[in-house]
């Protein structure tokens, strides 16, 4: 059974992720709704005559539901699996791409574009400001510091969050400093469930980051610690840590 279960999991951990979705663990786990929706924020604010840049765009999912106007349209994305997908999927629809070296670099001229959107990616409030039209828009939904802590120190007891800076007050205070005016600010820790402790390994295979030291191997036993708290309860959840910040550039 034991050995059953290691291969399974591992298989899991052999996959890869295309682009920036989790179809994948579609049916195996269940994100509790947020009280927001950062693609109805984001098109409150968007008019489709503006020119837009989608920061560290992913695979381009989120920023083609906008629906905007392609020629309008540019992204960025420092991740080389990810640049060659957006190249197939964006480039033939007239969006510009930028590669880039990291997920803040914005090689575009300054006070060129009326709206930056951000999709957990890092940024440089800045440089955002710099690349913005005085009243130009800039939305971003981040992944706060203590995102999946419980599970992360499961697996791993010596785990710090990566990015301990990513606090909604941090990115608040930088971005008034910058020069900013804050129009929305909000935080919430939504339940993330999981209902297979596959999916699991396949979650935190795919975001090192927040499972840094992580492998089926090393930590079969406690993989199975799960196995017998989903046998118990039907899943084991998480807590994720998001924010949403919509700031415009003053003059």
């Amino acid at each position: 059974m034991e050995n059953d279960l290691k291969l399974l999991w591992e298989k899991e951990a052999q996959l890869d992720m295309h682009g920036w979705n989790f179809d994948h663990l579609k049916g195996r786990w269940l994100n509790k709704e947020m009280p927001w929706d950062y693609r109805k924020i984001v098109l409150k604010y968007l008019k489709q005559d503006a020119s837009l840049l989608d920061m560290a765009t992913g695979g381009g999912e989120l920023l083609l539901s906008f629906k905007h106007n392609t020629a309008r349209t540019s992204v960025t994305e420092s991740w080389l699996p990810n640049i060659k997908v957006i190249k197939e999927r964006l480039l033939p629809l007239g969006i510009k791409i930028y590669p880039t070296k990291t997920e803040e670099e914005l090689p575009i001229k300054d006070d060129s574009v009326d709206f930056i959107t951000n999709s957990h990616a890092a940024f440089n409030a800045a440089s955002v400001y710099k690349k913005l039209h005085t009243g130009g828009f800039f939305i971003t939904e981040q992944v706060g510091a203590t995102n999946n802590f419980s599970l992360s120190r499961y697996l791993d007891e010596s785990y710090t969050p990566p990015y301990p800076e990513s606090t909604l007050l941090n990115s608040i205070i930088n971005l008034k400093s910058a020069g900013f005016e804050i129009l929305l600010a909000k935080q919430s820790f939504p339940e993330l469930i999981f209902f297979d402790v596959g999916a699991v390994v396949y979650y935190a295979t795919v975001i090192p980051w927040e499972f840094k030291n992580f492998n089926v191997d090393q930590c079969f036993d406690k993989l199975l610690n799960l196995q017998k708290l989903i046998d118990a309860n039907q899943y084991i959840s998480t807590n994720e840590d998001r924010f949403i910040i919509v700031a415009r550039k003053r003059a």
